[in-house]
């Protein structure tokens, strides 16, 4: 037997708090658990800084890989026999399904900001470069990690395939919005996969869902939506991300003016110098980061050890509603103030901005991630899910920003009361 198709002697199995049990009876699959490159996820939160807002948030990326794995091991067992549906695909599938998240890195969406990388440049070059990852895949055939970094990087020429992972209903969604509510404790999370998954059927380009599944949809929409504005968007995580981006700001810009760190910060320096190789990038985990931040807190520079010892403790900037687009001058006074005051607004006064389509018909020359949710009428007809459901349509194609300035308050309280530069700067945060 190929080592494609080769089975384990006995099935493994997971247990999940959101699937019940992840099933593995693939040794290709095992092996691909097995990695260093994998297990590294362990050490890379899901949900990021979240878990300083919802205590409970402390999930890995490692679950949540093994969670996407285990819904495309479900929907191509379904698919199984099915017009439209190749099972020699499923191996490629539970790959691509699996490693998908390979190449995040600590605080992925900071770290990626302040020092211009992408997670998805890295997941390739794992799957492609001088890794064990790299290494198992090849067992497979010359040509197999190729196509599972096509797959992930939306390349792959069966659409089909490449939907599974990644659409507007796929199964990185699917389990990150009922993990994510599950650790976080939240109920909007929450939506009928099981029926989403009974209904959805392989069509040549995408998969599509019945008809009679549209409302598990409709709740799978709204529950994407609520996640967002309530979790993901939270104003005091977004706080904490803040004051990460300003360390790793301080602490690039120390490096880059020559400042003598008490400990040398040898796993960021190839970050500082933008000169990352994948050995580099792989030995840093939040466990690493949050040495360094601990470490920081007893440093020479103020601002450098302020910023960490706020994040370490949970000591957040405060903030306000504040559209930068309209309030532009107070933004300009709040910044001669704060200057003025002694407080350095780089580091301690931000907007912060975020925002989020929930669904989007098609529109030409969009990507894949756009590509709309089709439902298969009765009489075979694909629909597309927005002119069928009025709730769907309510919130279709609608971006909702959402603007909030954070600021030090702390710094401001210590300012004399007689202070005029005080009365100016609560002037305009009471608005």
């Amino acid at each position: 037997m190929s080592y494609r198709h080769e089975q384990l002697s006995e099935e493994k199995v997971f247990k999940d708090p959101v699937h019940r049990y992840i099933h593995v009876r693939d040794q290709l699959i095992w092996d691909l658990i097995g990695t260093p490159e994998f297990q590294r996820l362990r050490r890379i939160k899901q949900l990021g800084t979240t878990y300083l807002t919802f205590h409970g948030a402390e999930h890995s990326r490692f679950s949540h890989s093994l969670g996407v794995y285990e819904i495309v091991r479900r929907i191509v067992e379904n698919f199984r026999g099915q017009p439209n549906w190749n099972d020699d695909d499923r191996m490629l599938c539970l790959c691509a399904a699996l490693l998908h998240d390979l190449g995040h890195g600590p605080f992925s969406h900071s770290f990626e900001k302040v020092f211009g990388l992408d997670h998805e440049d890295f997941t390739r070059e794992i799957i492609l470069g001088d890794t064990k990852v790299n290494e198992v895949l090849l067992k497979v055939d010359p040509q197999f990690p190729q196509d599972v970094a096509d797959v992930i990087n939306k390349t792959y020429r069966n659409k089909l395939v490449v939907s599974l992972i990644s659409s507007q209903i796929d199964a990185d969604r699917m389990d990150y919005l009922q993990r994510d509510a599950y650790f976080t404790g939240v109920s909007y999370g929450h939506f009928d996969m099981e029926r989403i998954l009974r209904v959805m059927r392989p069509m040549e380009d995408q998969a599509v869902v019945k008809e009679s599944g549209m409302h598990a949809v409709e709740d799978y929409i709204m529950s994407r939506y609520q996640m967002y504005w309530q979790v993901y968007f939270h104003p005091v995580t977004r706080s904490a991300e803040v004051i990460l981006t300003k360390i790793l700001h301080r602490a690039k810009e120390l490096y880059e003016s020559n400042y003598a760190f008490k400990l040398e910060p040898m796993h960021f320096i190839s970050f500082f110098d933008h000169d990352v190789s994948l050995k580099d990038y792989l030995k840093l985990d939040e466990n690493v980061a949050f040495y360094y931040f601990h470490i920081w807190q007893e440093e020479d520079d103020a601002i450098l050890a302020d910023l960490c010892r706020r994040f370490v403790d949970r000591d957040l900037f405060k903030y306000i509603e504040f559209n930068p687009g309209n309030q532009y001058r107070e933004l300009m006074d709040l910044k001669d103030y704060f200057t003025e005051a002694g407080i350095d607004p780089s580091y301690y006064l931000e907007v912060d901005s975020s925002s989020d389509l929930p669904y989007d018909f098609y529109r030409q020359g969009e990507d894949e991630e756009r590509l709309p949710i089709l439902l298969q009428m009765p009489n075979g007809e694909l629909k597309e899910l927005s002119r069928q459901s009025d709730i769907v349509e309510a919130i279709s194609g609608k971006k909702r920003t959402d603007h909030k300035l954070y600021y030090a308050e702390d710094f401001i309280n210590q300012l004399p009361e007689d202070s005029n530069i005080k009365r100016r700067i609560r002037e305009i945060l009471k608005g």
